[in-house]
This record gives C-alpha cells, sequence and structure tokens, in this order.
C-alpha cells in the first residue's frame, strides 16, 4: 500500500497555480467583458438581495451579493474577488501552510461567485471543471488548524479516498470525452479524418498545429485511433492495483494533454487534467529511490502481475486489428486503420459497459475505504487515537459516497438508458445541488461546435469545407472599409498563430463560437458592434490595434469568411512564402448598421445594457482602492500577466528550497 502523502501535496501546488492562471486571466478582461461599459454588463445579471443568512443561501451563490453592503458596484466587486483569488492562490502557490481546506474553500466561493455573473464569456466546460475540482480539493486538502491547543495532522488515513474522488472525475472527463465522439454521429470521427479539420479549426491554434495539419493523412489516423484508445480503454486502468498498469495510463493521459497544449490554446484546461492525472500516482513516483521495491511481493504475486500485464496489452493489441482493422500500408512504409464496428454495435456496447464502469467505480472506492480503515488500526498507536481516526475515514467515506452518487446522473447521460435506471431521489439531489457546480458531464472534442466547452449543443466537426470566421469592418462613407482584428484569432492572414494559453481571451473564443451560426444565435454581438461604434475603450483594449483612433466609425458590418491553412507545397493554389492562412468571403453576417439604428437601440435597452450606472460620487476608501488599482494595472496583456505570475511563484518556490 504505497503511500499518497507526497503525491496529495503536488496535487494541491498545481491546484494553486491552475487558480492563478483563472482568476489572473478573469481580472484582466472583467471592463471589457462584464464591466458597465463592457459588452454583456455583470450589473444586468439579477441577483436575489440579501437580507438575511436564510436569504443568501436560499439564492444564488455568489459573494457579488454581499457587495452592496460594503458599497461596491458590481464592477468593482468582481475586481475585490478577482485579487483575493490571485493574492490567495499565489501564497497557496508558494506556501505550504496555506494549502490547507480552508484557504482552498475561499478559492472555490470566489471563483463560482464570478462564475455565477459571467453569462456566455464564462459557460465554458473548463469553468465547470475547475469548480468540481476545486471542490474536490477542498476535501483533498488538510485543515492545518490548532483546535483547542491541538493542532490537526497535516496528513490523514482517507488521503487515499479524497483522491479517489479526482480519479473518478479524471475517468469521467476522459472516458466520456471519447464516447461522445462517437455518440455525436459525427462522420469525420467515425471516419478517422476528424484531425484532418481539427488543426485548421480549433479556436486559437498555435504555430505547430499548422505543421501538423500536414502530416500524411495516415498518420493523422493513427492519432485519431490512438486518441480513442487513450480516452476510452486506458481509463480503465486508473483503477488497476498493479502499478506500471497505473503509470502506463497516466503516461498516455498526460502525453495527450501536451500535444493538445502545443497545437491549441486552450488556457489551464489541458493543465488542470494533467493536474488531475496526478492522482494516478503515488510517493514513489517523485522519489529517486522507491519505498517499496519489487522484491518485496512474493514471486507468485509478481508473476500474476505480469500475467495481467501481458493480457492487458494483448487486449490492446486486439482492440486496435479487430476493432481498429490496424494494418500496415502499401509498401510497409505507413499504417492503415478503420472503424470496423457500427453504430447500432457501438450502442449496444455502451449501454452495456456504462453500468459497468459504476460498479468498478463503486467497488474501487470500497477497497480505498478499507485501506483506510487498515491503516488507522495498523499505524495509529492506543485505541483512542484508532477510533478518532476511524471516525475521520467514516466521515469522508460517508461524503465521498455522495459525491460518488451525485456524479452518476451527469454521468450516465452519455447513454440514456444507464440515466433511465438510476433512482429519482438522486437526480433530485442531484438538481437541488446543481446549482453549486460540484459535478458535471464532460466531452473533450466531441465536435468542435461545442465542444467541450459550451452546455450540449452538438453537430458536425466544424472546417470541413473552411475554417469559419466572422470579420467586422468599419467605415465612413459605406465606400472604403478598415478590419477590425481580434488579439490572437485568426483575422489578418499574414500574422502567425500565437501562443497565448494559459490565458484564455474570451472575447476570441466567443467569436468563433459565433462563427458556427448566425448573430441571432449570439445577440452578444449588438452589443459588440455598439461599442464598437461609440469607440468605448474598455472594449477596445480587448482588441488589436484600433483602425479608427480618431474617431469611431460612422457605421458597422460583419462579414463570414472561411480560412484555410496555407500550403507548404509550391504546385498547390493555397502556396505562399508570407501568409499562414488563405481566405474566401461566403455571406454577409451582421448587415451594415449604425448607432443611431432603431433596432439595435431597441435591443440594447431591452437588455437593460442602457441600465444607469451608480455614481461613484459616494465610493468609500474600498471602492476608490480598487478604482485605483484598475487604473494602475491598466490593460495588460493576459498571457504576460498569468505567465509572470507563476515565474515569480516557481522562482519563490525553487529559492526556498534551496535556502531552506
Amino acid at each position: 500500500m504505497a503511500l499518497v502523502s507526497k503525491t496529495r501535496d503536488v496535487f494541491l501546488w498545481c491546484m494553486s497555480v491552475i487558480y492563478l492562471f483563472a482568476f489572473a486571466s478573469y481580472y484582466v478582461q472583467i471592463p471589457g467583458l462584464l464591466g458597465d461599459n463592457g459588452i454583456l454588463p455583470a450589473r444586468v445579471v439579477k441577483l436575489k438581495e440579501v437580507n438575511s443568512v436564510v436569504d443568501f443561501f436560499q439564492g444564488e451563490f455568489t459573494l457579488l451579493r454581499l457587495m452592496p453592503f460594503i458599497g461596491l458596484t458590481r464592477e468593482t466587486g468582481m475586481d475585490l474577488l478577482c485579487l483575493l483569488g490571485i493574492l490567495l492562490s499565489f501564497l497557496c502557490m508558494v506556501m505550504k501552510s496555506f494549502r490547507n481546506s480552508v484557504e482552498y474553500s475561499f478559492l472555490w466561493l470566489l471563483y463560482i461567485s464570478l462564475y455565477s455573473v459571467g453569462q456566455t464569456f464564462f459557460y465554458f466546460q473548463w469553468d465547470i471543471l475547475l469548480l468540481e475540482a476545486g471542490f474536490i480539493t477542498i476535501l483533498v486538502a488538510p485543515l492545518n488548524m490548532y483546535i483547542f491547543f491541538w493542532k490537526t495532522a497535516p496528513y490523514h488515513h482517507h488521503d487515499n479516498i479524497t483522491l479517489f474522488l479526482i480519479k473518478w472525475l479524471l475517468f469521467r472527463l476522459m472516458f466520456a470525452s471519447g464516447v461522445v465522439k462517437l455518440t455525436s454521429m459525427c462522420p469525420t470521427w467515425w471516419g478517422l479524418t476528424a484531425l484532418n479539420y481539427h488543426f485548421e479549426s480549433q479556436c486559437i491554434p498555435t504555430q505547430l498545429a499548422w505543421f501538423t495539419h500536414h502530416l500524411p493523412n495516415w498518420l493523422l489516423r493513427i492519432s485519431v485511433t490512438l486518441t480513442y484508445v487513450i480516452e476510452i480503454f486506458l481509463p480503465f486502468l486508473f483503477f488497476s492495483s498493479i502499478r506500471h498498469l497505473r503509470m502506463l495510463s497516466f503516461y498516455a493521459q498526460v502525453l495527450l494533454q501536451i500535444m493538445i497544449i502545443l497545437t491549441g490554446n486552450y488556457n489551464f484546461f489541458n493543465l488542470l487534467t494533467i493536474t488531475l492525472c496526478i492522482s494516478l500516482v503515488d510517493d514513489d513516483f517523485f522519489r529517486k529511490r522507491i519505498s517499496h521495491p519489487p522484491e518485496a511481493k512474493s514471486i507468485w504475486n509478481r508473476v500474476a502481475d505480469w500475467i495481467i500485464t501481458i493480457v492487458v496489452y494483448v487486449f490492446l493489441g486486439y482492440v486496435l486489428v479487430v476493432y481498429f482493422t490496424l494494418r500496415l500500408g502499401p509498401g510497409y512504409t505507413s499504417l492503415k486503420t478503420q472503424i470496423a464496428f457500427t453504430k447500432k454495435e457501438f450502442s449496444d456496447l455502451l449501454a452495456k459497459v456504462v453500468p459497468i464502469t459504476i460498479y468498478i467505480g463503486a467497488v474501487a472506492l470500497g477497497i480505498e475505504v478499507l485501506i483506510s480503515f487498515v491503516r488507522c488500526w495498523k499505524n495509529e498507536k492506543g485505541l483512542v487515537r484508532k477510533l478518532f481516526a476511524s471516525v475521520g475515514v467514516t466521515l469522508v467515506a460517508v461524503l465521498a459516497a455522495i459525491m460518488f452518487a451525485i456524479s452518476l446522473v451527469p454521468y450516465t447521460s452519455i447513454d440514456v438508458g444507464s440515466n433511465s435506471k438510476l433512482p429519482a431521489h438522486l437526480k433530485i439531489l442531484h438538481s437541488r445541488l446543481d446549482r453549486l457546480e460540484i459535478t458535471s458531464h464532460y466531452g473533450l472534442f466531441r465536435v468542435d461546435l461545442t465542444p467541450l466547452f459550451g452546455r450540449g449543443v452538438r453537430g458536425r466537426m466544424t472546417g470541413v469545407g473552411g475554417r469559419p470566421e466572422v470579420i467586422i469592418e468599419g467605415s465612413n462613407d459605406m465606400k472604403a472599409w478598415k478590419e477590425y482584428h481580434f488579439l490572437y484569432k485568426p483575422g489578418n492572414v499574414s500574422r502567425s498563430p500565437p501562443v497565448v494559453s494559459p490565458h484564455q481571451p474570451r472575447l476570441d473564443w466567443q467569436m468563433w463560437f459565433a462563427a458556427l451560426s448566425d448573430f441571432q444565435n449570439n445577440p452578444w454581438l449588438l452589443t459588440l458592434c455598439y461599442r464598437l461604434l461609440t469607440g468605448q475603450k474598455e472594449v477596445l483594449q480587448l482588441m488589436d490595434d484600433n483602425p479608427f483612433p480618431d474617431k469611431p466609425p460612422v457605421y458597422l458590418r460583419a462579414t463570414l469568411y472561411h480560412y484555410h491553412y496555407t500550403s507548404p507545397y509550391i504546385m498547390s493554389k493555397k502556396y505562399s512564402k508570407d501568409s499562414w492562412w488563405v481566405r474566401e468571403k461566403v455571406s454577409s453576417y451582421i448587415p451594415i448598421i449604425d448607432k443611431n439604428d432603431q433596432g439595435l437601440l431597441q435591443w440594447l435597452q431591452q437588455n437593460n445594457i442602457f441600465e444607469p450606472i451608480d455614481s461613484q460620487s459616494n465610493a468609500n476608501w474600498l471602492m476608490k482602492s480598487l478604482t485605483a488599482i484598475r487604473e494602475l494595472v491598466g490593460q495588460p496583456d493576459g498571457f504576460l500577466v498569468t505567465i509572470s505570475l507563476f515565474c515569480t511563484g516557481f522562482v519563490m518556490n525553487v529559492t526556498k528550497y534551496f535556502l531552506f
């Protein structure tokens, strides 16, 4: 029974870093996105007034409801919560004593408070994943407190139970991510051609994505096949008692996330997934010399482990050869693969497998609970200490069982039959706790239309006919038009793809989603257009150089284009020495409008965009301080802010390690 105390410490440190990235990225975008003069002002979100403690717990779960009591507006309240989140996560990163359940409770509360008013700009899957992982982190972290002159233990016998919840979350994330690619019925995922379009059609690709897009087709098809193996089959090894099988699954998951990081900008999402993968390793992974050498096992146990290992590898090979028909191509210079099962066969198999995964999870949780009790009675001295430790394990086991049960409701959404068999009272309990976002459903790269990020839209892989992009243009005479370029998303065909993770430019992301449908399904675009027509600086700071620096344009329009990567081959029509993209005009997206357009003004009025802003004439010292900080910070580059904070904290960690 390997220990997990070091594993837990590393996990908590990584969660501190993720929170730091999330809060810092959020802070730099508040004025332009959610500020009083932003695209979707947070003040238009209706929050129930708080008149008592009961009112607070009955309404929306956000600290922003308390801001009027301290004399802050909604915008300055968000600034305060973000700054507190940055400070607290930074302290947790550089000081081990801060990495306890109290601090992580505050971090989770701060983030869900901001999430509750983020509207369409903050309803992404990684925000939901961070909230669920953050809530479990509260249970994983120690108390590190003095209670009546008695200090709580830094490590507990139930640590492996709480880390199991992280492992179960990782399993649900990865298994569902593989399954929904097939249940979406997207022909590119079934035809193993999804990566022929993904690198070009993803929201903000990196330069490496351009190169991977031009890899041989057979290699891209193999990559899709291996993605299925990593996401659907290897997650079952998360629960293996054989260490090297767990390590196989660990390295495979981390490799997949690293490849996504190298080819796409998904902010802290992949880093958070790697953080969840830490639950698969034990303390020996972080030591030069392992504490439980193989010689400690009997020869029969070692033989059994190797037999099981061989069976697992044979099964994986069987899956590749039989279900994905992996074989050598002509001339033995390539590999060929294709899916060898039908959609009905997959659906029938999924209906059988999902219940099995639930049983596996329940048994694995039971084993962890049993191990915890054994450690209590084996390692603690004296009957009183044994009983006290057992009580702690029992409480955590009950909480873990409740969390596990609740998670089944969103998890079984991948199979309607399994979901319908869940007890009704379990679904009721989940619905009552749904506003806390402590558990959710996931699906990584199901199709690029929702992926991963939004709430349940399905469709086909984007980019099959070209990557759609909305280009906004302004003019003073409706003859000469100038384009507005965004900081990171494709627009200027000659600008190289950027590296922006772990920062997420949320306006760029929403512009990508907007291109996948019409502007009627993205009404926030009307506010964006109005802000550009009135030259609102908070919004313009979220974009690249302003093409109308002296005076905002009189007219505005938006056009839909299809973008394609240029080709490295001279004979190709898409070949270019200087450009990364070629584009073709598709259609008008938003007709020509001006700031006096009655339809536009009526919509803005109906959505309270013109709602009077609270006067700051009676601002207290706290509001003035937050305003001064905002003016001092200005509008920095989100990538530089997140990286600078991380590097500062990392250097402090390393310095402290060598000095002390």
